[in-house]
């Protein structure tokens, strides 16, 4: 049995490539299963209201600390 040389070459083809398709798939649904996770995170923890009640609380303070300190200098 002749082993002629595209048969040699298909066969180093293949080990070179199938491992790269390998690893690319398994990146892929890394990918995928990370951006899942991202917007479950997103969802769960960072709700618009949330921020928008958070940052009149800041405000409010920052307003209180501002007028406090107008007075302190004023005197």
């Amino acid at each position: 049995m002749a082993v002629d040389g595209a048969i040699i070459w298909n066969i180093i083809l293949t080990l070179v490539i199938v491992p790269y398709a390998w690893a690319f798939k398994n990146l892929y649904a890394e990918v995928n299963r990370l951006q899942i996770l991202l917007n479950r995170t997103r969802e769960e923890y960072a709700s618009k209201e949330d921020l928008r009640d958070t940052s009149n609380r800041i405000m409010e303070a920052l307003h209180r600390l501002e007028d406090k300190l107008d007075k302190v200098l004023s005197r």
